[in-house]
């Protein structure tokens, strides 16, 4: 049987159907909040704004991995909740789906909010450190952003 193709889907809130948005809450539960261990608010009103984008990669229905690109008040935009399922990591989807989100943006200015071990994954895409570490919900993080 041959692999199945891994597929790139990008849809506004308006455009998920439950299922959908069901498969990609709960891996970013399952990761930020339970493996993590950081009870925090998942559900933070973004996810339907209308500038909101969800980035996912599908592999037979499955999802491998998640971001989304949020539209801030000033033009930029922010990506946050870069996430990979476990069972999928070290597969370079976390890549891939960074590649397609800064296809999406575009020449605009771009920021983020990174855990500090993955400074460097952010780097090879262009961002740069823009303030001092701090911590949120116990994790390192530290801002970046990628001019045009």
């Amino acid at each position: 049987m041959p692999p199945q193709t891994i597929q790139v889907r990008v849809a506004a809130f308006a455009d998920l159907d439950a299922r959908t948005f069901h498969d990609l809450l709960r891996l970013r539960i399952d990761v930020f909040v339970v493996e993590q261990h950081c009870p925090y608010p998942e559900l933070d009103g973004r996810d339907v704004e209308p500038g909101t984008r969800h980035l996912w990669l599908e592999r037979d229905g499955a999802v491998l991995a998640y971001l989304r690109i949020l539209a801030d008040p000033d033009g930029s935009a922010r990506i946050g909740r870069v996430v990979v399922a476990p069972a999928a990591r070290g597969g370079g989807h976390a890549g891939r789906l960074m590649a397609e989100a800064l296809r999406l943006v575009g020449d605009r200015p771009c920021v983020l909010e990174a855990q500090s071990y993955l400074v460097d994954f952010y780097a090879r895409h262009g961002f740069a450190v823009t303030g001092p570490e701090y911590v949120e919900d116990g994790i390192p993080h530290v801002p970046m952003r990628r001019q045009s």
